[in-house]
């Protein structure tokens, strides 16, 4: 055989290796994309996204539109081909997988992490919303929580109202563990509460519950420590004055609270807040509205764009990634708190756009 021919069989041959290895290799990356988004002053499946009843509504429009990113499952490994692919790609994002994935955790605990902090994160609008337009909430301290093979297991449960601890009357989620914490590991505590069946119960009928029972937990040492625990979380539960539904399914984590508490604040209050236009953002928000920072903020920015907005409300911890990378023709609005973003807002209505916080330069 020719040793040109030779050499070029020789090379397709490594050719096909490499190519063969590239695609069943894997690697231990996961790769992110934008994923869709939502305007929170539409519906989704015939259903509105924010079903308001018990309470005057007012017209909306334009666009208030959560941003959401794909990730590949925890199952999924993707393959060096695949890896190339993604870091070549200007939309997508590959990073290691236990990024995504910490210490092993499995798509299944994955999603019902990111359910719980969906929750959590629509309870923190609704509160967020209501108090920027001084609507009373009421607010009373609950077992959020209770840890396997505890003490507390079978004695208390989740959605426990706790009125006392100790004889302690309790006003804060804080104050259980201090209360609990001055007995000795061994010694009981006695829980002044409401069950969770007869709150839900009182909640349903209109009416502040009443009755309680005193419940004694004994304490145990904790695993790091000398304190005392009895194996719960406390948390806060509210309770408001008409109802707000968010219907949205398949979507997960906090970062859509600042939009939904704006679509809530819009649909309260007489006029449109955006004036019409297009609006989309992120930001996690709680109870103050005080607004947090997300992940994936660069694939928010290119779904938002790719959607047709025009501005986004930008976390200001997020404001330098967000800056580096801006789609063109998306301007970026840096914002701290609701009462920040409601100000911007005002000002896109307006049409004072010179006068928009931004993120800087790019």
């Amino acid at each position: 055989m020719p040793r040109r021919t030779a050499t070029m069989l020789a090379s397709t041959l490594a050719f096909i290796a490499l190519l063969c290895v590239g695609v069943f290799l894997p690697v231990p990356y996961s790769e992110m994309s934008p994923g869709p988004t939502v305007n929170t002053l539409g519906s989704t499946d015939g259903e509105d996204v924010l079903k308001i009843s018990g309470r005057e509504t007012y017209p909306t429009r334009g666009n208030l539109n959560m941003t959401t990113v794909r990730v590949t499952g925890a199952d999924y490994r993707m393959n060096l081909v695949e890896a190339i692919y993604g870091w070549l790609a200007h939309d997508n994002v590959v990073v290691p997988h236990d990024t995504l994935y910490p210490d092993g955790q499995t798509e299944e605990e994955s999603t019902q992490e990111n359910a719980e902090e969906f929750t959590q994160s629509q309870e923190s609008a609704k509160v967020a919303a209501l108090e920027q337009l001084d609507i009373p909430v009421t607010s009373r301290v609950v077992v959020s929580s209770v840890l396997k093979d505890s003490p507390a297991e079978q004695r208390l449960h989740a959605g426990d109202v706790i009125r006392e601890v100790d004889g302690t009357a309790v006003k804060e989620p804080g104050d259980v563990a201090k209360l609990v914490v001055k007995r000795k590991p061994g010694e009981d505590v006695v829980f002044t509460i409401v069950p969770a069946d007869a709150a839900a119960a009182a909640e349903k009928a209109g009416r502040e519950p009443t009755a309680t029972q005193k419940v004694t937990v004994p304490t145990v040492k904790a695993p790091e420590g000398d304190r005392a625990i009895v194996g719960i979380h406390a948390g806060t539960d509210y309770t408001f004055p008409f109802t707000i539904d968010i219907n949205l399914a398949d979507v997960g984590g906090p970062s859509a609270g600042l939009m939904f508490a704006l679509g809530i604040i819009d649909k309260l209050t007489p006029g449109a807040m955006t004036g019409g236009e297009f609006v989309a953002g992120t930001g996690t928000i709680d109870d103050d509205g005080k607004v947090g920072p997300i992940g994936g903020i660069e694939m928010k920015l290119v779904g938002a764009r790719n959607a047709g907005a025009e501005y986004f409300l930008t976390p200001a911890d997020n404001c330098a990634s967000a800056a580096s990378d801006t789609p063109d023709g998306l301007t970026l609005v840096k914002v701290d708190t609701i009462a920040d973003a409601r100000k911007s807002l005002e000002k896109i209505r307006e049409g004072d756009v010179e006068g928009l916080p931004g993120c800087g330069a790019r």
